[in-house]
């Protein structure tokens, strides 16, 4: 849905109010107990937030592209644990379903996804298979009317409190590479499926990873999404959508951590004077705000030309490799410009440093992002479109 530019702003005020609020205050306290509080949640379901990409007629929002990226730009001012409560209904835990499900599978899931009542997680990621998506060793294999899986995911964000997981696994066991792999929706509650512990993480606590173990689980045929062999086309496609949602989300952080850093410049002084007012202070905060506005130039843009009908794979991959590298760049100045007090957990600097690391691995680490433009490139010259 495009929303007006009305309704669009009051959206997205109240979602700066929510952080503003709600989530600054606890941070701390979030990163403490590596759990974000219940009431928080409660709130973000309220504000509809577990709907953002959700068509309405399922219970969501069906936000543009657009919208959704100025929603997560929002979201990623705080701790990203917050948006990563909701983050996977957004975007990789619903949007194969969105894009790729049966009408009686969007009745059965999306409904519940989009109020917050069904967490939805993203199966893709193995022990031996990460940028290598079509490496997977998951298998599935045709057993009248259902697929028996069997083998292990690995990092999968929200699996601990994950209801129904989008898998990906090898139906074709002769076929090499992308064509052998399929998707399937997956129910938590399966006899045979287990969930691990989460993973201690350099940053981020309060968002959750674990493994998740498929032993002998039997999944009905109907619960294949698109057809057998198209897994890949579906994981590429929710990947496109999701690297510019992270894009907003690091560049959000990235707008926070600017602020902090010229707040903090103005009141601490060195040599009889606020540091902001020394060069090369001034230097670390212009070159900060030239890269995230450069980033968020990129990310409106991908997103209206994705409304628009164009394919943007090559745009998103950009956009992600620039906006999250520039994002790590900016923490690191911002550590800098807070001194030995951003090294110290009490401004909270350090905490973000360690947070925003991540953007650069998830959804498509920066390599395969390079590698991505690169191959999209020379498809483009070879039909003559460069």
């Amino acid at each position: 849905m495009a929303f007006d530019a009305e309704i669009r702003q009051a959206l997205i005020e109240q979602v700066r109010r929510f952080v503003n609020e709600r989530c600054i205050p606890i941070e701390a306290q979030v990163g403490e107990t590596d759990e974000v509080p219940q009431d928080i949640v409660n709130e973000m379901k309220e504000l509809g937030l577990f709907g953002l990409a959700v068509p309405e007629e399922y219970g969501g929002l069906g936000l543009d592209m657009e919208t959704e990226c100025l929603v997560a730009l929002e979201l990623g001012r705080t701790s990203p644990a917050f948006r990563s409560v909701a983050g996977t209904n957004i975007g990789i835990g619903s949007q194969a379903l969105v894009l790729f499900g049966t009408e009686e599978q969007k009745q059965k899931y999306l409904p519940g996804i989009a109020s917050g009542d069904l967490i939805g997680s993203f199966a893709l990621t193995e022990p031996g298979a990460g940028s290598d998506a079509a490496g997977l060793k998951t298998k599935a294999v045709r057993d009248g009317d259902h697929y028996v899986l069997n083998g292990t995911k690995r990092y999968i964000t929200n699996a601990n409190k994950a209801n129904v997981f989008t898998v990906m696994a090898r139906t074709n066991q002769d076929e090499p590479g992308a064509k052998g792999v399929s998707a399937f929706v997956v129910e938590r509650d399966l006899p045979g499926l287990s969930v691990g512990q989460p993973e201690k993480k350099m940053g981020q606590q309060g968002a959750h990873v674990c493994d998740v173990i498929f032993d002998d689980v039997r999944v009905p045929a109907e619960n294949m999404l698109g057809n057998e062999g198209e897994g890949f086309k579906v994981a590429m496609s929710v990947l496109d959508k999701g690297r510019l949602h992270i894009s907003a989300v690091a560049t959000g952080a990235s707008e926070r951590l600017i602020k902090e850093m010229v707040e903090y410049a103005m009141e601490r002084e060195q040599f009889g004077k606020p540091i902001a007012q020394h060069q090369l202070i001034q230097a670390m905060m212009a070159d900060s705000q030239a890269e995230t506005y450069a980033a968020r130039c990129m990310i409106l843009d991908a997103a209206r030309r994705r409304d628009a009908g164009e394919n943007v794979t090559m745009l998103a991959s950009s956009t992600k490799l620039f906006a999250c590298e520039a994002t790590g760049r900016v923490a690191d100045r911002a550590v800098q410009v807070f001194g030995g007090a951003g090294y110290i957990t009490d401004y909270g600097i350090e905490r973000f440093y360690r947070d925003v690391r991540l953007f650069r691995l998830y959804e498509g680490t920066s390599q395969i992002q390079q590698i991505v433009i690169a191959r999209e490139l020379m498809k483009a010259a070879n039909a003559g479109s460069l």
